[in-house]
Parts: C-alpha cells; structure tokens; sequence
C-alpha cells in the first residue's frame, strides 16, 4: 500500500478492517485513515471481527477471507442480515471464482484483491459506502453470469402467489440498469440524475421488494429479466 491524499466527504464513512497480518492491516487502515475516512476499529480473527463490528457498528467493514477462528464468509454472514446496514467490502489475496461466489453468497458487496493500488481501495470504499457493489475488473461480469446462470435454472414464480409489489416507473429503469451492472454514478448520468436521487430509488426499491442489499437486487433483477434489451 502507498500513501494517497485526503479525499472530501470521506470522514463521515466509519470503515473496520480485518486482516489476520498485522502489517497488512495497520497498512490498509493508515491508508483508509490518510485518505480521511474514520477506522473506528481493527481485527485480526474471526470472533474477533465479529465482537467489535457489533460494538462499534461501522458502515463499511473491509475483510479478508481466510481468518483464523470463523472463516471471512462466517463473519459476513453474522454480520450481514435483516435490517443490517453494514456494507461488506471483501479485501482477499485470492481471485479465485469459487471464493468470489461464496463472499457475495454470503452478503459481501463488493470483492477487491489484494494487488489493487491504494487509490483503487480508496474508491472502492467510497463507493461501496455509497451502495455500489464494487468488484476487481473481471469478476463484476462474473458474479452476474453466476446469478443469471441461477435465473436459468429457477422455476417460474407460481401465478397464485402473491402480486409482486408495484414499482413506479422510474423505479424500474433505475432497477434495470442496476442488473446491468452499472454504478451509480454511472446510472445518475445515464438518467440525467443526481446521484443522492438515484440512491433513493434503490432503497424504496428495497424496501418495496423487502430485499437487503444491492447484489440481492441485483438476483432478483436478472431473475425477472430485467438485465435483457
């Protein structure tokens, strides 16, 4: 890791990093701090990690998966539940496409490995706190083939159950480009929108849908087709 500025409005984001290497992790938390975002608290094992995230309640957590004593995808899943707003931003060494599936399985929202610059963490801090699933080039466009892979496979919803809630039409649009796997920023300027509006949006979105995060908006998307032309 490498020094970088101090970036505005990042004070506000309170960010825990768990990292079982000490170096690594008092590394990555100088950096977040320098960058101007407040690390209310560091971890270096499982149990650990999960003790201090519910005492201290951060917005981001920035986690590593191979922890000694819970597993990464154990704390994400303790942690990452209904009414949760903690955001989960997987820092790993590894790329692997199994450990990718898994971390946002089990609630991550985001998957950065370990070779990414300061300047890319920084980012994808930001704007994991900001509700975008942040991903290594390459893996964004797999977790979406994953879950339409899963779409395929899924039965079609039973005509007696209940009416899928009503979404107002900009609601939708914002959903669809969602699916496609565009930021928010991106979709903000797609629409000729604020960012805060486009924000506002998903979390009526999610509310409506009774969903938890983005990656699960994502699923339900792209299970309806959204994602098509």
């Amino acid at each position: 890791m490498t020094e970088t500025h101090g970036t505005p409005n990042a004070r506000t984001v309170r960010v825990m990093v768990v990292d079982d290497h000490p170096m690594w992790r008092d590394a990555v938390a100088r950096d977040l701090a320098q960058a101007g975002f407040d690390v209310v608290a560091t971890a270096g094992d499982g149990p650990q990690a999960v003790r201090r995230a519910e005492a201290v309640r951060p917005d981001v957590l920035v986690l590593d998966l191979n922890l000694p004593g819970l597993p990464g995808v154990e704390v994400c899943k303790r942690l990452v539940g209904e009414g949760s707003t903690l955001r989960v931003l997987v820092l790993s060494a590894s790329g692997e496409h199994a450990d990718v599936l898994e971390a946002v399985k089990s609630g991550a929202t985001g998957y950065l490995v370990k070779s990414a610059s300061t300047e890319e963490l920084v980012d994808a801090v930001r704007r994991t706190a900001a509700g975008d699933a942040v991903f290594t080039p390459g893996l964004a466009g797999l977790v979406l083939g994953e879950y339409r892979r899963l779409a395929g496979e899924a039965p079609p919803p039973s005509s007696n159950g209940p009416a899928a809630p009503q979404l107002t039409e900009r609601e939708t649009e914002v959903l669809r480009l969602v699916a496609k796997g565009l930021s928010y920023k991106q979709i903000a300027e797609r629409l000729v929108i604020s960012h805060r509006t486009v924000q506002n949006h998903v979390q009526n979105t999610l509310g409506k849908l009774q969903l938890h995060n983005r990656v699960e908006l994502v699923r339900y998307a792209i299970e309806r087709g959204l994602d098509d032309d």
